[in-house]
């Protein structure tokens, strides 16, 4: 038996099935190109674009913008002078991203604006392990069926955000389950196991801080780096993608790829890691006491996403203006600059951030109904409120249905608690008292006010406010 299986290990390269049920017609022609593109001495060059700093090519330009964390080589500088291809993971853990991912959009999306190829690997076939980087405890394992559904659902914020206008660098969109599937476990073992040594997995960041935690480390998500570092190496080989990219927790499956693929193709590949999201508190971007910040309208509608940025604090503005935008540094650092002014309007950055990511992650449109929602829920008499205004913005805010008889006759300071819009009455009563409590948009002064027929909104609506951001719509029924 082990005769004839290494008869025909001798004729065939391990793991060559070619890929089923491509996304694109783009995977064939990328995969038709062969690995010797980035060797051609004939190859184009990529246009040396540079931005407002007169920084030239695409790695000035991101540590310009205080994009990158690390570089595996500096050799990557001469890599790009000609047009290359460059890949990041997504496991579909969920139907949607969050915003800590679109980093990782945003990071393809600024290679390929300077000519390069942007590979996106979903991880039908890793999402079932689960990746132990940044995690304590071990990640639900999910069923093949919601794997797949979570795979159709975030493809569609790749297609949103990345340009898929022009043939020489639209993206491809790849499903690593694709090359998995066709692997059995002996030889993914003898072919691909046997070039991990235990003891330098053992070292790896995610792995240490996972052994010495009370939760331990489970073997599925141990082994969990010798996939990924397999994609790189498929990839490589039969892409020709030369670079992949992930925030700085990934920089151990990252290396572990580039060594993979250093010894079975003789290549050398390299890695680029940005730094994780992190506000100036320390906490992460796209966590709220609601919940993360999803990029998926149906999780998180464009008017939400839109007041999260809005709220921003200002330490935080200028950061996410250089990671998460497509700004010239020139208008940001403008802004930098205006912050600082004795006569700086509040919220002036905070606007330009929020419409410009709005725009990015939704759209024209999406933005255009964010700031419709954000007019129409606007304290002050200024602002109309009607119920046909109200009807068609209530999917783009947070809102809750209630019956008339759970609304009228009660106290606003009740309503409040009971609707989960504040947390206690104290709190709703602190509220009023600081001039802080709105109905309809009008301030609220009397602590004792209870909710009469008047106020409903063509006997329909009632918009609840905690100061001029906060809004909670109930439609009574």
């Amino acid at each position: 038996m082990e005769d004839g299986y290494q008869n025909n290990m001798k004729n065939r390269e391990f793991g060559k099935e070619a890929p089923q049920n491509f996304d694109s017609e783009r995977a064939t022609i990328a995969k038709g190109q062969g690995a010797s593109e980035n060797q051609n001495s004939g190859a184009k060059p990529t246009q040396q674009k540079s931005d407002s700093s007169g920084c030239f090519g695409i790695i000035d330009c991101l540590k310009r913008r205080g994009f990158i964390d690390a570089l595996t080589s500096e050799e990557i500088h001469l890599l790009v002078k000609k047009p290359t291809k460059i890949y990041v993971g997504f496991d579909p853990t969920a139907d949607s991203l969050h915003l800590g991912n679109l980093m990782g959009i945003v990071a393809l999306g600024w290679f390929q604006r300077f000519g390069h190829t942007p590979f996106v690997i979903l991880g039908g076939a890793t999402g079932r392990i689960g990746d132990p980087s940044g995690k304590s405890v071990e990640r639900p394992l999910l069923d093949s069926a919601t794997i797949a559904h979570n795979v159709s659902r975030i493809r569609t914020h790749f297609e949103q955000i990345l340009d898929f206008s022009d043939p020489a660098t639209r993206p491809v969109i790849l499903n690593n389950e694709e090359w998995f599937s066709s692997l059995s476990l002996i030889d993914f073992l003898r072919d691909v196991g046997k070039h991990f040594r235990v003891g330098t997995m053992l070292a790896k960041e995610m792995v240490r801080s996972r052994i010495e935690s009370e939760e331990g480390i489970s073997y599925t998500e141990f082994s969990y780096q010798i996939l990924q570092a397999y994609d790189f190496y498929y990839l490589c080989r039969d892409y020709d993608v030369m670079v992949e990219m992930g925030g700085s927790d990934q920089w151990g499956n990252i290396t572990s790829g580039i060594e993979l693929t250093r010894k079975l193709l003789a290549k050398q590949t390299f890695g680029l890691t940005f730094p994780l999201l992190t506000r100036s508190d320390g906490k992460k971007f796209g966590k709220t006491e609601e919940g993360a910040i999803w990029l998926s309208p149906e999780r998180c509608s464009p008017y939400q996403f839109y007041q999260y940025l809005f709220r921003m604090p200002d330490a935080d503005v200028i950061k996410l203006m250089r990671l998460l935008t497509y700004m010239e540094m020139e208008e940001i650092e403008g802004y930098e600059r205006m912050m600082k002014a004795p006569d700086y309007t509040p919220n002036t950055a905070q606007r330009r951030l929020a419409e410009e990511l709005t725009r990015l992650v939704h759209g024209e449109e999406g933005l255009q109904a964010a700031l419709k929602v954000t007019e129409g829920a606007k304290p002050g008499s200024e602002a109309k409120l009607d119920p046909e205004v109200l009807k068609e913005i209530a999917n783009d805010m947070p809102n809750l249905s209630l019956k008339t008889e759970d609304v009228v006759g009660i106290k606003y300071v009740d309503l409040t608690v009971k609707t989960g819009f504040l947390s206690s009455k104290g709190e709703a009563v602190r509220l009023i008292e600081n001039g802080g409590a709105y109905l309809n948009n009008e301030k609220i002064q009397d602590p004792q006010l209870k909710i009469s027929p008047e106020h409903l909104i063509g006997g329909r609506y009632l918009l609840l406010g905690s100061g001029k951001k906060k809004k909670l719509l109930l439609s009574i029924t």
